[in-house]
């Protein structure tokens, strides 16, 4: 919302779900074409080894750049919570967003991402779904109690504005699921094209849905210091937002395995024909996690991230490539409508992956990270024109909210 501007932000969420569920549905007609089972084979199909060795890339930077992302999440949420212990020093190295980054990996992540079975995270993933829950409703919360007390900054209503590519790349980020499409379209009783359109579009409403809530609550929170990390806007004195940041730093950690465990699938069929050995899935699964956590110990900003990932890896993933198989694959007239949305969809994804790429790289998102925002000082809110005692109020209100959500 704060790149692209709200009203026009708003619009482009929506879009961004619509062509997320059209591509879904395209690359299972695409498969039914071609008589392939998975998102590489159909590439190879069509496109031959050149292809498959695209898509590769791709679906392999794609989860690997998810993972710099979340342990950069992680280290920025979890810090936080740990400042707010009584008696520990906010200077101490232990409670760093680096030595939290590497703690992380260590203790969970890496033993999480060691399983050979996806199929055991299942009920962690379920615990994830609930503290995105909790998360969502902290977030709806502090749009009314501190959303108020922060000056709006003079651009906050405007209707469009330059970076709204990179806006795209970012919602493309967070909706894009292709490479995992064909496993579960697999997994349902009786598959077919007509089933596998009800639940896309099911899923996808909830999920545009979910994404509204969080970027209108959180832009309207915060209009024009939106950080790519929403949590990094709230003040460390907030106990609610420190549970809320527990819950975030929580889910994300038990998201991790996920991604690790596509990283390790595309190398394992593009160098060992699909099978690993235990010596090597360990090996392996252990590089991953190294240079990933290297990365991101070099990165602080989170924007930046989410915005590379989503116009180079994610706006191909769901523009081009299931638009380009579909079009030469399919015998349909040029007249059919899913021909002209696939000629459609080809050149835009081409431009948002070729445009934004440059806007990303010469003109990033401002990052405060690990800093206070202006407005969590007290000395600070004479910028909005509330008094000292109104500030304290709200303080009081927050601690009493605290304890009706235990």
């Amino acid at each position: 919302m704060k790149q692209a501007g709200f009203p026009l932000g708003i619009l482009l969420l929506f879009w961004v779900s619509y062509v997320t569920d059209f591509s879904l549905v395209l690359l299972i007609k695409g498969g039914a074409l071609s008589g392939t089972h998975t998102y590489q084979s159909l590439v190879n199909k069509t496109f031959g080894f050149p292809g498959y060795l695209l898509l590769s890339v791709l679906q392999f930077l794609y989860p690997f750049i998810a993972m710099i992302s979340y342990n950069i999440i992680t280290g920025d949420t979890l810090s936080k919570v740990f400042q707010r212990i009584p008696g520990v020093d906010p200077e101490n190295l232990l409670i760093g967003h680096h030595f939290i980054i590497v703690l992380s990996t260590v203790a969970f992540t890496l033993p999480l991402s060691l399983y050979r079975d996806i199929a055991k995270l299942g009920k962690i993933s379920l615990i994830s779904t609930v503290l995105t829950t909790l998360i969502l409703g902290i977030v709806m919360a502090r749009v009314v109690s501190l959303g108020p007390h922060i000056p709006k900054t003079e651009d906050a209503w405007i209707f469009a504005k330059p970076n709204a590519i990179q806006a795209v790349g970012v919602m493309s980020f967070a909706f894009i699921c292709h490479h995992n499409c064909f496993l579960v379209y697999g997994s349902l009783e009786e598959p077919t094209v007509a089933k596998w359109s009800r639940i896309i579009h099911v899923s996808t409403l909830i999920s545009v849905f979910i994404s509204i809530l969080f970027a209108t609550c959180g832009y309207l929170t915060f209009t024009g210091y939106t950080q790519g990390d929403l949590f990094e806007n709230y003040c460390r004195n907030d106990d609610l937002v420190t549970f809320g940041r527990f819950c975030y730093g929580v889910t994300v950690i038990l998201t991790y395995p996920i991604e690790c465990f596509v990283t390790r699938e595309v190398i394992a069929n593009v160098f060992f024909g699909g099978t690993l050995s235990s010596v090597f899935h360990i090996i392996i699964t252990v590089v991953i996690i190294t240079v990933a956590t290297l990365v991101s110990l070099l990165i602080d900003c989170l924007g930046i991230v989410l915005e590379l990932n989503g116009v180079l890896c994610a706006a191909p993933l769901i523009f081009i490539i299931p638009s380009a198989c579909y079009l030469k694959l399919s015998e349909e007239p040029r007249t059919h409508s899913d021909k002209i949305m696939s000629c459609v969809m080809l050149p835009i994804g081409a431009v948002v992956m070729a445009v934004g790429f440059v806007m990303a790289v010469t003109n990033p998102q401002d990052c405060t990270h690990g800093q206070e925002m202006f407005y969590c000082f007290p000395d600070n809110f004479s910028l909005t024109n509330i008094s000292i005692s109104r500030f304290q109020l709200t303080t009081q209100l927050s601690i009493l909210n605290v304890s009706i959500f235990q």
